[in-house]
């Protein structure tokens, strides 16, 4: 438990959400919306107890969603469940927006439950909160949620995730690795450039720690969409040796000894909080932020949260498809190879700036107690869950405009009590900067400007080369276009005859 805690801290103490516009005056969020709000919070909450697991979260989100649309779809006249076949439609008399507020709460808090048994007892009082009764009439809205959620339950009870720990080769944790994945490279030694080697973490206790590859088993999980985890699978990320791979290090290297107040934000951006739900819950947020700006109804968030869900979900199997396939090295492990017994010039830790270091202690901009995602780097999971989330997006709403903003204070989550002065010293030397160039707002205009800044975020910080980020906007976006006509048809989107 402790390994799969060992980020908690560094979440929940130092991150925060993208400061998103209000809702126009006079408008009241949708149930669903306001549904959606319970899921994240309990996601938020499963991270604190035992860290952030961003597969498995993806995973929790997309069947959140699919339980809140599955049961809304029982009382429209068009739309398909995303997960059952041959569900009569409820009777045209009971198809009030009431009828669907009852339903959907009731398959959200029977999926919450199975997910987050820790938190029985909390999640109980907030749906008996919300009017929600214990045991449902037969026939009841009630009674249809939680029918609906029990199939959806059963068809992801064996679906790879390994969520009951049972699976063939399972050590019975849940969630655990039954492919008997180990790391070429020791926390020590490199035997292979090219391949992944596992990152000491400090923690704030003082406590040294080397997380193995989170889920490796992911590219198992039977997608919602795409035929198979490596339907789009990239081709190989540059290797070592090569022009290109010295060039992209170079680069990060530069990047990260060079970080403008706006750049230290923007490598911060995809830290969401002030409780962490992960990549999926960040577009969730943003998806939420699109209903306020669109003013959007129950059942068009039940539609636009699903597809979000649902495109995040299989863009983390198909991104940990890759990650599993070439088990790539990241910036941490090829800065050291590559300039071992050399000086070069890096961050030198929180407030201290940046100035000449020997290769071998080059870290990204990132705190010692996280200082790179455990799983190799190519192809980068926030580009691939971004490009898929913004394209989703600008289906489904017709346009590529978002037309928000990120107002943040740069490296509050990096260097936090530092002084701007402080954090933008140069050997030793402080800034003569104000405090108030610390403060940065960020411009959404589009959701692909949106997935774009996402993606370099993991470049300017160290975390990727940009092979993994390139490849894994690309991929994203074409996890999103091959479960878009599958979306549709479920929306039940009649196409006209040409």
């Amino acid at each position: 438990m402790r390994r799969l805690a060992f980020v908690t801290s560094f979440l929940v103490a130092c991150s925060a959400f993208a400061q998103t516009k209000p809702a126009p005056g006079g408008y009241t969020p949708s149930v669903t919306y306001q549904l959606l709000d319970v899921a994240l919070d309990a996601t938020a909450t499963e991270i604190e107890r035992v860290g952030a697991r961003p597969t498995i979260n993806s995973r929790e989100l997309f069947l959140a969603t699919a339980a809140l649309y599955d049961a809304w779809s029982l009382y429209d006249a068009d739309a398909q469940p995303s997960h059952l076949s041959g569900v009569a439609r409820r009777p045209v008399n009971e198809r009030t927006d009431e009828a669907r507020a009852r339903a959907m709460t009731a398959a959200l808090e029977t999926v919450l439950l199975d997910l987050y048994p820790s938190q029985k007892s909390r999640l109980e009082a907030v749906f008996a909160a919300r009017g929600l009764k214990a045991a449902p009439a037969k026939g009841s809205p009630e009674a249809w949620g939680v029918a609906v959620a029990q199939a959806i339950i059963g068809q992801h009870q064996h679906d790879g995730a390994n969520q009951l720990g049972d699976e063939r080769g399972s050590n019975g944790t849940p969630y655990a690795d039954y492919t008997f994945y180990t790391p070429v490279n020791g926390p020590q030694k490199v035997i292979d450039e090219d391949r992944w080697q596992p990152i000491p973490f400090t923690l704030d206790s003082g406590e040294v720690v080397r997380p193995n590859f989170l889920t490796p088993h992911w590219y198992r999980v039977k997608p919602w969409a795409l035929d198979s985890a490596s339907q789009f699978r990239p081709p190989p990320p540059p290797k070592y040796g090569s022009e290109q791979l010295k060039q992209e290090v170079d680069e990060v290297m530069a990047l990260n000894a060079n970080l403008t107040a706006e750049q230290k934000a923007t490598v911060e951006f995809m830290r969401d909080g002030p409780r962490s739900t992960g990549q999926s819950g960040h577009w969730l947020r943003f998806a939420q932020a699109v209903s306020r700006r669109d003013q959007n109804d129950l059942s068009r968030d039940a539609k636009l949260f699903f597809a979000v869900g649902a495109v995040c979900f299989d863009a983390f199997i198909a991104a940990w498809d890759a990650k599993r396939y070439y088990d790539s090295s990241r910036p941490w492990t090829l800065v050291r190879v590559m300039y071992k017994g050399q000086k070069v010039r890096g961050w030198l830790g929180p407030g201290q700036g940046v100035g000449l270091i020997p290769a071998e202690q080059w870290a990204p901009y990132s705190p010692a107690s996280f200082v790179t995602p455990p799983f190799p780097g190519y192809v980068s999971g926030h580009s691939t869950v971004s490009g898929a989330a913004a394209r989703v997006l600008t289906l489904f709403t017709g346009s590529d405009r978002f037309d928000d903003e990120d107002a943040r204070r740069a490296g509050q989550l990096t260097e936090k009590g530092a002084t701007h002065a402080a954090m933008q010293s140069v050997d030793g030397k402080p800034s003569t900067a104000s405090e108030k160039s610390c403060d940065v707002v960020l411009p959404l205009p589009t959701f692909t400007a949106t997935a774009a800044m996402a993606g370099w975020s993991r470049v300017l910080g160290g975390y990727h080369i940009q092979a993994d980020n390139l490849a894994g906007l690309e991929l994203g976006r074409k996890v999103a276009d091959a479960a878009w006509p599958k979306l549709e048809a479920r929306f039940g989107v009649k196409k006209k005859k040409n």
